[in-house]
């Protein structure tokens, strides 16, 4: 979603880089560019002028004038004034002392509430929880079935009951999740194509008779300042704790997620990147900014791997390499272990694109995750032999292997020439972290590179 601004606010800091020393006139220039990148990403226009100000503010000044690194100075000053901006620190659900937690979904229809409502148990299974779905929109057709549908899919109760009113089976809400020994109650709410008199009211009397301790508004991060619009007239209405945006993973320009905060005070608690069920996760304003401009989310990476990749599996390989050997079963291991992170052109968009990798984004066009279907299939259809022994494929093999995995012999070659690049890597490796052990330096890749 932030591509274009990450690429555009890039373009700008490089023309900082070639200037040595910066002057007021110099950062003044830059801000502009800035403040147009922000404006084709559909922030708020209010917002953009307070938080330029707040950056020109720190920026134009003798700490940053007399820097050796002025436009690492700039880019600080915006990181910081952006994190400020989407909420300083990640704000938590709040979890009542005395269980069971209410929390509220609300917000239009077509904004997600039912699938963030699965996400959301699911996530809370994650950290130790019991969460119970009630399901409360009895307006939009399907949506109770939907609704039981995703809590058999993630292991989580649904107290349901289409022939009753909203108002009747929030009601029943608390004893069942007593007898289910549930601590937490997510409630599912109607929505409308517009904010009405109804749709309000409906949603005190359910307070009236299960009050809430959080009452989460989502909203279509895709639909730009429309969301914002939205989330400044739900909050006008009724009190919000917090703010889920979804589709984060789409291709608008994310304005939305820069304005909501400074627009109605409300702090972002999730967001959602895909369609699976858990495609959650809790709103981390730190690093959100480092994605925007281009530094990555190495953190988030981290905690995706040690989520999701076996951790023997990871340390036997990890051994095998480090022994010098590499064969095409390690290959495979090493692909079966990246598949669990998802989708690779995600986890590369949790790598730095600057310095050694601001090459990224070519990478990324490139990246096509079928591709890993077809090279998995290729190595399905070898023998233990010739995973182990790979100087023994040869050309009928190869042919055997092709038409096993439904590929072209072609691509079997490319996997194997790969496969080559990649042991030839794995040994200079090895090499590199001998010469460090005795004492010898390693080699530096040039910084900055061409």
């Amino acid at each position: 979603m932030f591509e274009t601004l990450t690429e555009k606010l890039q373009a700008t800091f490089r023309r900082l880089r070639n200037r040595g020393k910066l002057t007021e006139a110099d950062v003044r220039e830059a801000l502009r560019e800035v403040r147009m990148a922000m404006l084709e990403a559909d922030v708020n226009f209010k917002v953009v002028k307070d938080f330029l100000a707040r950056v020109e503010a720190r920026a134009v000044g003798q700490e940053v004038l007399a820097s050796l690194t002025p436009e690492q100075e700039v880019i600080r000053a915006v990181r910081d004034e952006l994190v400020a901006l989407l909420g300083a620190k990640g704000e938590r659900l709040t979890l009542a002392s005395n269980p069971p937690t209410v929390i509220y979904l609300v917000g239009l229809q077509g904004s997600g509430k039912t699938t963030t409502a699965a996400k959301l148990a699911k996530w809370l299974v994650a950290q130790g929880r019991r969460p119970l779905l009630v399901a409360a929109d009895v307006t939009r057709p399907a949506a109770v079935q939907q609704l039981q549908k995703l809590g058999s899919d993630v292991g989580v109760p649904v107290l349901a009951d289409p022939g009753r009113t909203a108002l009747a089976v929030v009601e029943s809400a608390w004893s069942r999740s007593r007898q289910l020994a549930n601590d937490v109650i997510i409630v599912d709410t109607a929505g409308r194509l517009h904010i009405d008199e109804a749709l309000m009211d409906e949603l005190k009397a359910m307070e009236r008779a299960l009050p809430a301790h959080e009452r989460l508004l989502v909203v279509d991060a895709m639909t730009g300042q429309d969301a914002v619009r939205v989330a400044q007239a739900y909050a006008a209405a009724v009190p919000l704790s917090g703010v889920v945006l979804t589709k984060l993973d789409g291709d608008a320009r994310g304005g939305a997620a820069l304005s909501i905060r400074a627009v109605t005070g409300v702090p972002i608690k999730f967001v959602t990147t895909g369609e699976k069920l858990d495609a959650l996760e809790g709103f981390q304003p730190e690093r959100m900014a480092s994605r925007i401009l281009g530094m990555g989310d190495v953190l988030s990476l981290i905690e995706r791997a040690e989520a999701a990749m076996d951790r023997q599996d990871t340390e036997a390989l990890a051994k095998r390499l480090d022994t010098g050997e590499f064969t095409l079963e390690d290959f495979k291991a090493m692909i079966l272990q990246v598949k669990k992170l998802g989708p690779l052109s995600k986890v590369l968009e949790l790598l730095p694109q600057m310095g050694p990798l601001q090459n990224l984004q070519k990478m990324k066009a490139q990246v096509d995750d079928r591709s890993l279907v077809r090279v998995e299939a290729i190595l399905n259809s070898m023998t233990r032999a010739e995973l182990r022994r790979p100087e023994i494929i040869n050309g009928s093999r190869r042919r055997r292997i092709a038409l096993g995995s439904g590929t072209s012999v072609q691509e079997v070659n490319r996997l194997l020439r790969q496969y080559e690049e990649m042991r030839k890597m794995m040994r200079q490796l090895k090499g590199m972290r001998k010469k460090q052990a005795r004492g010898g330096r390693m080699p530096m890749p040039p910084w900055p590179p061409d």
